[in-house]
């Protein structure tokens, strides 16, 4: 399996999933659907399926102009509200894209239909891959707009959290630093978080995508993932993780970066 990272917009990501033994190929979130086609080109690949992680514009808007570009493509999403949408997923359903094997984790929260996708190499040594959208982010977490902490806590801990850590996390943005920064507010005494902010903001400065990270990563250094800890609790003035999830949440909605 190779991942290639196609940024979008002013800070989005899309993402070339190629399955390398069959030539196939998925796109997560193809809002510009231009350059999928102009990368799948580049690699020579057959670019069969649409990979959607929720029915906002900025990652489901490209798929009417993709589908009428590239007739034949199996749109996948757990939304009716994604465009061209020829195949509504549920929790667990699982499918193929070449010999790769794709699991839809469905993760509703930041949107009542969001899917992150699980994408495995069966039978191989290779690592597998997880598609979070705005679910899970480097360091952070989509907001709650259709959902609540019990949901996000349930995404984040139960269903992504249960991942092999070695997973790697491709998220929908650009937002690490920021993220890293409210972290660190969140955990002062953090080094992992440290060290995670000072390598992310030498990877923008060249110019080069903070993605990706891992789930035994995350569990390190993203407060959202660390609810259960005593720190980010006593931060948060709860003893109760999902409580604690609510509090932050909320916090980081109304948090002022600092420059530095």
């Amino acid at each position: 399996m190779k991942v290639e990272i196609l940024p979008a917009l002013t800070d989005n990501y899309m993402y070339l999933i190629i399955d390398e033994e069959t030539k196939q190929a998925a796109i997560v979130d193809p809002v510009q659907p231009q350059k999928v086609l102009d990368a799948a080109r580049k690699h020579g690949v057959k670019l069969t399926t649409v990979l959607t992680t929720h029915h906002h514009w900025d990652h489901a808007g490209g798929n009417e102009k993709l589908v009428k570009m590239a007739p034949g493509l199996q749109v996948y999403g757990g939304d009716s509200r994604v465009g061209a949408l020829t195949q509504r997923v549920s929790h667990l359903m699982s499918f193929q894209v070449g010999s790769l094997n794709v699991k839809c984790l469905a993760t509703p929260c930041h949107t009542s239909g969001h899917i992150c996708y699980f994408v495995t190499k069966p039978n191989s040594s290779e690592t597998p891959a997880v598609f979070t959208g705005d679910t899970l982010f480097v360091a952070g977490c989509g907001k709650f707009f259709e959902g609540t902490p019990d949901e996000m806590y349930r995404a984040l801990i139960d269903i992504l959290g249960r991942l092999p850590p070695e997973t790697k996390v491709y998220c929908g943005h650009e937002y690490t630093i920021n993220n890293l920064k409210f972290a660190r507010h969140v955990e002062p005494n953090n080094a992992a978080i440290q060290q995670k902010l000072s390598w992310a903001k030498a990877k923008y400065d060249s110019g080069e995508p903070t993605i990706p990270s891992t789930i035994g990563e995350e569990f390190t250094y993203n407060p959202f993932m660390r609810v259960r800890e005593t720190a980010v609790q006593q931060h948060a003035r709860e003893r109760d993780p999902i409580r604690t999830m609510g509090a932050i949440r909320k916090e980081k909605d109304a948090f002022r970066v600092p420059k530095d």
